[in-house]
């Protein structure tokens, strides 16, 4: 589930451009554009550099693999559709999203993966324990949210539709979003990926 590491969200089609990974940051307010146009801005890892451990874990084809495991090529699709960039805060949504969606991650699993992400992951793939409140609202989006297997549904036939429209084809509500996101700023203030996180509505 993890992936490689202004704002696209105001970017045209005609100045879409690959950024850095800490300044990458797709938002929300992109309905208009492509899934594949989105991703084509994404500064991505290849799948050899992630490192052995997160794969056993992350990778559908790893032997202690967890609810929502997924490549790094869907990994990043979910990162798009969610709005979010590549730090670690981000990384730890985005995973408790994927698991959430599946409806069938057990607390069990949930104090595992925080133990494994906290304490076994190497650095830069580990998250710092009080960063993992973005995993937790994450889990519970996943699961309240319409979504269903995420990890699976974000198909192919979908890259060059609109992300507005993908999104509500999978049940992600931007406007729910925005809420948890409101949320994570208050339990995570002041943080990097706090501060760029899309919680006001858009005007109409």
């Amino acid at each position: 589930m993890v992936a490689s590491g202004g704002n696209v969200a105001q970017a045209s089609r005609g100045d879409l451009q690959p950024r850095g990974w800490r300044a990458w940051f797709p938002g929300l307010d992109n309905d208009h554009l492509t899934l594949r146009e989105v991703l084509a801005t994404l500064p991505a890892a290849p799948p050899q550099a992630i490192p052995w451990i997160v794969r056993l874990f992350e990778n559908p084809h790893g032997w202690l693999r967890l609810h929502g495991a997924v490549d790094l090529a869907h990994h990043d699709r979910i990162h798009v559709l969610l709005g979010r960039g590549l730090l670690n805060q981000d990384e730890a949504f985005v995973i408790g999203f994927t698991m959430g969606a599946t409806k069938a991650v057990s607390r069990l699993e949930r104090c595992f993966f925080r133990y494994v992400v906290s304490h076994v992951y190497p650095s830069p793939y580990r998250i710092p324990l009080p960063i993992l409140a973005a995993y937790d609202l994450g889990l519970e989006a996943g699961r309240e949210m319409p979504a269903l297997d995420v990890h699976l549904a974000v198909t192919d036939r979908m890259l060059d539709r609109p992300l507005g429209e993908v999104r509500r084809a999978l049940g992600i509500d931007s406007r729910r979003l925005r809420d948890f996101y409101a949320r994570e700023r208050a339990a995570l203030p002041d943080t990097p990926a706090s501060r760029r996180l899309p919680v006001a509505v858009p005007a109409a």
